[in-house]
């Protein structure tokens, strides 16, 4: 297993995540594609957090994907969630992770703004 290190733009969220990398998501959503987020989907107890006082939350439509994102800097470095089978989930957003290679991981289209 892997780990990485990744941030907000302004460093008041730190995180760090072990896995493998097999791929990514980008959603269509209202929210998603105004970011413009790649997202790795791990379970929770992978993402360790420093600085969570520094995040707000933000939910919409059915309010169950907390998007987080940096109240100085405006990035979101990830979202929580629940997956289907019950278990806390993060979603990454890998374009705030160090040192990793974005054009080498396969991207899959999800088509969010569709639920």
């Amino acid at each position: 297993m892997a780990y990485y290190q990744g941030s907000c733009h302004c460093g008041a969220v730190k995180f760090e995540v072990d896995g493998e990398i097999d791929g990514a998501l980008s959603c269509n959503c209202s929210i998603c594609r105004r970011k413009g987020a790649l997202l790795w989907f791990v379970p929770r107890a992978r993402l360790q957090v420093r600085g969570e006082d520094a995040l707000a939350s933000y939910t919409f439509n059915r309010h169950v994907v907390r998007h987080r994102f940096c109240r100085t800097c405006g990035m979101h470095p990830y979202g929580e969630g629940v997956g289907p089978d019950g278990q806390a989930m993060a979603a990454v957003n890998l374009r705030c992770l160090e040192d990793i290679d974005l054009a080498a991981i396969p991207v899959r289209q999800f088509d969010g703004r569709a639920l």
